[in-house]
């Protein structure tokens, strides 16, 4: 015993001085190579090592065999001091590596146990797994060949699961009662003031991997005694662990025996690399010899590392006695560690850290792990990472090391430096030059898809050309066939397409709010079938629901009603002679502003059903303002248009082109000039017309594009500072006398005027919708790009504005279809509606304009509908009319819709000639014949007069449905009497806003008419309106108002007529009665 005690450490000793040897056998070999410089290798040394490694192996293979075949451990007989002796030489020894079993041949080799050996060996774990069972010594004893001490009873708290932590060099077999996942500590810190009792147990470099446990591995805990209570352990409990010190060899404890000494503690060595890994593998495959071990003897785990030591400037002191005692407790993986210290040791000298302070038991634990094997790493970062991690200053390291240029202060930084350089300098370089390479590339690469895209548009646009011309001559072949053939369709049964589309330009159409509203006004168009031979298809530019339908259906039902003048005579079945459709465009195209034209040309099954509808019938299209897309839409349906070419209308369907053709017809017009396009124009104009007529108090300025009185602004000439004087200029003279008079004194007031305009024009001019243009500047601009004209405003308080629509036919004739008086919105510059038929201008001096300007429209190519607008005032010097042309529209008008829907709920015939509306009335009267009283029905024409505003707007409308709205309209008395031919009809415009819609009302008399429609306005306002607060935005009060104007000017005309009659009457019997007196 004192034998093994005095030798502890031999086997240790061997096995480092053996990996000493090797690892400087290593070096050796790399430093000598064969014939260098003359002189020989010198294999002496490689032998010499050998040789040592063999006799000390040797020596030991018995003590190993036993080991690994579960023997017993025996001591070998104590001999005397004096009798023993001893050598100082080391003897090597060298095991059989025949005689090991291969363990993974006898692993394939096991075979199933039977279910017997199963239950038993469960039973037999049970009882392992409880150590106070009587039988567990025993069990352990027969099974693993150790004596275990008796557990004496403990009257303290009860200790609760136990950890057996242990350590070997090769792969372990799970020990029972050690949880999962356990890894071994490294052993605690060799201490010079041991016992002499106290024993180190090393297991033997020797691989145990052949050696088959007779017990499954399965982890197991050390549970508490059966006996003792469940009380709460201490906090200093639960950390302490029982190490138990595993002998995978032969199990000989072999120690150095030290002076002073009474105890012997057993300590286990640290894990080697093959037993431990980062993946928390559950330690499996190998015998363990288990020895009891004194609780008391255990040291406490402290919070700081046992093995630590420090690396300066990147290199260790090997003399320190801190890297000393690390490097004889982990001897036996030291090479692995020493590795992984010169990459440490390289990586701080690199990055010139001054002080690093590495962690023994965490540089072991990874090396031993693996985690620092280079290969497992693909990038050089995570390597340093890991390398880091084994330092106590790790932190205070990587901050140090990632401040920038740091690398170029330690070990070989001048040139390190330089590469960095030279890399920056070779990339931007190459970079350069591979770019420069490449930018001929890209500039052919971009002239080459330019020219491709240009191809391709230039064949787009060649391909539109020549289908819009195809269009075109299609267009014009079928206009002279609806020329030639007019008066026969006219007469025979036919079928109207109507698009009531608006073909303004983009930037129009774009500027224009609720545009798809604005072209569905015209609804109607539909009461054209109050003639039996025709046949309507309505194109519905915004989604109509069934109320809109159904109303429409019900409306155009009640032709036979009028006819007959009974109201309950059955419905006539019109359904099949009418058709609206909605183009499957309109869900695409909401929101675009796109002209229904446009729409229609691509929703290909609205087209297909129009065709379907048309097939076999004399047809033709009539459109609104048309669009170079309604002759895509005519040619598809392959139907003449009724109306004129898309070009022709931009023409001449300016303010600048109306006032052109007026001028061909030798119709009056305002002074003023058209085609302004810069303000040197624009000055000098105003002031020349200034100059030149002088009565004139307001000039108005009009954007040849516009249309409804949106681009249109005034400006009044009192605000000139030089206009008092320029009036005391004017009145010395009589107006013929100024216009024949030199042109010294009038070159004088203009030169004035043309002074202070720029300043009348920038202080004083107003745009009229203020929504569209806020500022006079934007109203210049605009007025600037697309053109206008200057015109003078009437110099009259009392000025009537009229709407004529004419027909010019394709067969040449020009027919007045309807005309009427307007009636005037916010401004009297906005038209609402209209009071019809006309009363203002002599008939025969209203059909003499029309003729004349038919005819010019005729010769520049004008064909289908055309609106004129005309003012006519008493000129204040010597009270004469005057009748002004103003504007001319291309197009279908609002006017001429609501005519239709008069005519039809009246079946009277509207005679512009005459400015008279005859409606049909039958009467009853009373004749006895033959002693029999018969009831005979008799037809009489009366005249009828009508108000009609094609849109009324009130933002509260769309609160109420149509359902109420006519509830609420017949409770308070609004309707029509079909007997009669008179009163309220409403035309809806869409289901889904409900903001605006159509009113027209027929009475026998105009003022009677003007009443009920102001009456009606103010119902309806009453009626959807709450108080102030929700008032709404609406045109009624605007309208109520002009018409109490339009009353006020009757009632005056009509008591001066009066009084003319008396005046007259009384003259003519005066006259009568002297002749009379004489005789």
């Amino acid at each position: 015993m004192a034998d093994v005690l005095k030798n502890k450490d031999e086997v240790g000793h061997i096995l480092v001085q053996v990996q000493d040897d090797l690892r400087q056998l290593k070096k050796n070999l790399v430093r000598l190579t064969v014939q260098e410089n003359g002189e020989i290798l010198d294999i002496q040394a490689l032998d010499t090592a050998i040789s040592r490694t063999e006799h000390g192996i040797r020596r030991h293979a018995e003590d190993y065999l036993k080991t690994i075949h579960n023997h017993v451990l025996t001591l070998p007989c104590i001999e005397e001091p004096d009798k023993k002796t001893t050598t100082g030489k080391l003897v090597t020894w060298q095991p059989p590596y025949e005689t090991i079993p291969n363990a993974r041949s006898q692993k394939s080799q096991i075979t199933g146990s039977s279910p017997g050996e199963k239950h038993k060996l469960a039973f037999t774990m049970r009882l392992l797994n409880n150590p106070f069972h009587p039988k567990n010594k025993e069990i352990v004893q027969q099974h693993y060949g150790i004596q275990l001490p008796h557990l004496h009873k403990r009257t303290g708290a009860p200790v609760g699961p136990q950890k057996v932590i242990g350590a070997a060099v090769g792969n372990l077999a799970a020990i029972p009662g050690c949880q999962p996942g356990l890894y071994p500590k490294p052993p605690p810190p060799f201490e010079e003031n041991l016992n002499s009792g106290n024993a180190v147990l090393l297991p033997l470099a020797a691989d145990p991997s052949s050696v088959q446990t007779p017990v499954p591995p399965r982890a197991a805990h050390l549970l508490r005694r059966e006996d003792s209570g469940q009380t709460k352990m201490d906090e200093s409990e639960k950390e302490r662990k029982w190490q138990v010190v595993v002998n995978r060899e032969d199990g000989m404890a072999l120690g150095r025996s030290t002076e002073g000494q009474t105890s012997r503690t057993m300590r286990t060595p640290p894990p080697s690399a093959a037993s431990t890994s980062t993946d928390n593998r559950v330690l499996t495959y190998g015998l363990a010899r288990l020895t009891p071990l004194n609780p008391q003897n255990v040291p406490m785990p402290t919070a700081f590392s046992k093995y630590h030591f420090t690396i300066v400037k990147g290199q260790i002191d090997t003399s320190a006695p801190d890297y000393c005692r690390f490097k004889k407790q982990y001897c036996l993986g030291w090479g692995a560690i020493a590795e992984a210290l010169d990459q440490l040791q390289r990586i701080l000298s690199d990055y010139s850290v001054p002080l690093a302070r590495v962690c023994g038991e965490r540089l072991a634990a990874c090396v031993q792990g693996g985690d620092l094997d280079r290969r497992g790493d693909r990038s050089r970062c995570g390597h340093v990472e890991k390398l880091l991690s084994v330092l106590e200053n790790r932190d205070e390291v990587w901050d140090l090391m990632c401040q920038p240029g740091q690398r170029y202060k330690g070990n070989g930084g001048h040139q390190a430096a330089a590469v960095r350089i030279q890399t920056c300098w070779r990339r931007y370089s190459a970079r350069a030059a591979y770019l420069l390479q490449l930018r001929p590339k890209w500039a052919a690469q971009t002239i080459a898809m330019s020219l491709l895209k240009r191809a391709k548009l230039m064949h787009l646009k060649k391909c539109l050309q020549a289908s819009r011309l195809r269009h075109l001559e299609n267009y014009h072949i079928r206009a002279e066939y609806l020329a030639a053939n007019w008066k026969h369709i006219t007469c025979a049964k036919r079928t109207i397409i109507h698009v009531p589309s608006l073909g303004y330009s983009q930037a129009q159409r774009l500027s224009l709010r609720e545009f798809d509203l604005l072209q569905n006004i015209q609804m109607g168009r539909l009461c054209e079938i109050r003639d039996e031979n025709v046949e309507v298809i309505y194109v519905s530019p915004v989604g109509l629901g069934e109320d809109v339908l159904q109303y429409y259906t019900h409306l155009l039902g009640l032709q036979a009603a009028i006819e007959l003048g009974d109201a309950s005579a059955p419905q006539t079945h019109c359904a099949k002679r009418f058709t609206i459709l909605m183009p499957e465009g309109l869900e695409y195209f909401s929101n675009k502003n796109m002209c229904l034209a446009s729409i229609l040309k691509y929703s290909p099954r609205t087209l297909k059903r129009i065709k379907n509808l048309i097939q076999g019938k004399q047809a033709y299209m009539v459109a609104g303002v048309t669009h170079i897309d309604d002759l895509a839409v005519a040619d598809e349906l392959e139907v003449p248009l009724l109306g004129t070419e898309p070009a022709v209308v931009h023409l001449y369907g300016t303010k600048s082109g109306g006032r052109r053709i007026f001028s061909s017809a030798g119709v009056n017009t305002p002074p003023g000039k058209w085609d302004i396009y810069t303000l040197e124009q624009l000055y000098e104009g105003l002031a020349q017309l200034m100059t030149e007529h002088m009565e004139v108090q307001r000039w108005l300025f009009k954007i040849d594009s516009e249309m409804g009185g949106q681009g249109t602004a005034y400006c009044d000439v009192f605000h000139l500072r030089c206009h008092a004087w320029a009036q005391q200029q004017y009145k010395h003279h009589s107006p013929e006398q100024w216009r024949m008079l030199m042109m010294e004194v009038k070159e004088l007031v203009m030169k004035k005027f043309l002074e202070e305009v720029p300043h009348l024009l920038a202080f004083y001019a107003r745009p009229v919708h203020t929504f569209c243009y806020p500022t006079w500047a934007c109203f210049l601009e605009r007025f600037l790009r697309e053109g206008g004209v200057i015109e003078a405003y009437p110099p009259s308080d009392n000025i009537t504005c009229l709407t004529v629509d004419v027909l010019v036919e394709p067969g040449g004739d020009v027919c007045i279809l309807s005309c009427g008086n307007q009636l005037h919105g916010p401004s009297k510059l906005e038209v609402v509606g209209s009071t019809m038929p006309q009363t203002s201008i002599c008939p025969d001096v209203l059909h003499s304009i029309c003729m004349r300007v038919g005819r010019a429209c005729q010769q520049r190519s004008i064909m289908g509908h055309l609106s004129l607008d005309l003012v006519t005032f008493m000129e204040p010097g010597n009270l004469e009319q005057q009748v002004w042309a103003v504007d001319l529209d291309l197009g279908y008008s609002n006017q001429l819709a609501m005519t239709q829907v008069m005519l039809m709920m009246t079946g009277g015939t509207l005679d512009c000639r005459t400015s008279k509306l005859e409606v049909p009335v039958k009467d009853k009267k009373t004749s006895v014949c033959q002693s029999k009283v018969k009831s005979k029905a008799q037809t009489s024409m009366t005249s009828r007069f009508a108000v009609m505003a094609t849109r009324l707007m009130h933002t509260n409308l769309s609160l109420v449905y149509y359902s109420t709205f006519f509830l609420m309209c017949k409770a308070q008395g609004i309707g029509y009497d079909v007997k009669a031919r008179k009163g309220t009809v409403f035309v809806l415009h869409d289901s889904k806003d409900r903001k605006s819609l159509g009113m027209l009302t027929i009475s026998e008399h105009l003022p009677g008419a003007l009443l009920t429609f102001a009456r009606n306005l103010s119902v309806i306002h009453q009626e959807i309106s709450g108080p102030n607060s929700i008032q709404g935005t609406n045109n009624f009060k605007d309208l109520i108002k002009d018409i109490e104007d339009v009353l006020g000017m009757t009632g005056q005309n009509q008591t001066k007529f009066q009084e003319e009659e008396e005046t007259g009457d009384q003259i003519s019997s005066h006259t009568l009665h002297k002749p009379t007196s004489n005789k």
